[in-house]
């Protein structure tokens, strides 16, 4: 644990030795999300609800997929390049190490421009979801698990390139849960609707957690933490036993 925990230091160091660059990257990305607000903001203006959504739960659902996937491809960045160091043959360094593998590489990168996602995420829900100690309890938990599930797709998808030996899997995986989750699932219908809530499990990292936060369920947070497990643990596997085919590329890097 202490390997892993001055992994992440050293990760944060990193990024933010040029106090300069971090602070406009992140900047940058709070502008665009600040946008996608102006946008919903102005579009539920004129046409009221859609299928039961309206302008405050939409931001809402911006507030969680914007921190959800902040954790996921600002903290954890490593993990939309599994399936590249795979293939390329860039894991020599961190097998080389005594820590897990997944872990330390997950926690090696941290890319400025997706903490912007996570920082607005916050301060989004402080502005427009009413935030209360038990509201707050609830925001936590529900982007814990989207953060995981979100991670776990990544390094799902990223590890088939193991199998396949190539990674084109991983990137459309990538462009796919972040373009879906960014839209209520009620508005897809039949054979979309369920993908969203099983083969790209979008559903789970936007929607549920915004109703969730709306009208909380026991039962369904159970459900979403049940779902966050199942694809960590997929992940897990999926990656171990990609690591059986790996093939070294005789480079070390920084992973």
């Amino acid at each position: 644990m202490r390997g892993l925990l001055a992994t992440l230091r050293n990760a944060v160091a990193e990024a933010r030795a040029n106090r300069a660059a971090f602070a406009s990257q992140v900047t940058i990305m709070v502008v665009n999300d600040i946008v996608w607000v102006l946008f919903w903001t102005l579009f539920f203006r004129r046409v009221g609800t859609v299928r039961g959504w309206d302008g405050d739960r939409i931001l809402l659902l911006l507030a969680v997929i914007t921190c959800g996937a902040g954790i996921a491809l600002g903290v954890l960045a490593n993990a939309r390049r599994v399936g590249n160091m795979a293939v390329d043959g860039q894991l020599d360094g961190v097998l080389a190490l005594p820590v897990p593998p997944l872990a330390h590489l997950l926690l090696r990168r941290v890319e400025p421009v997706n903490v912007g996602d996570f920082l607005f995420g916050v301060v989004l829900f402080a502005v427009v979801g009413s935030p209360t100690l038990g509201r707050a309890g609830v925001f936590v938990y529900v982007v814990a698990c989207a953060a995981t599930i979100v991670t776990s797709f990544l390094v799902l998808t990223g590890s088939l390139a193991f199998f396949a030996g190539r990674n084109e899997g991983g990137e459309l995986g990538f462009h796919a849960m972040l373009l879906l989750g960014s839209y209520p699932v009620d508005i897809f219908a039949g054979a979309a609707k369920v993908v969203l809530y099983t083969v790209v499990p979008a559903a789970f990292v936007s929607t549920v957690p915004a109703r969730l936060l709306e009208d909380f369920d026991l039962a369904g947070a159970a459900w979403l933490g049940a779902v966050a497990g199942a694809f960590a643990a997929a992940a897990w596997a999926t990656f171990t036993l990609g690591l059986r085919r790996y093939t070294s590329g005789s480079v070390w890097t920084r992973a």
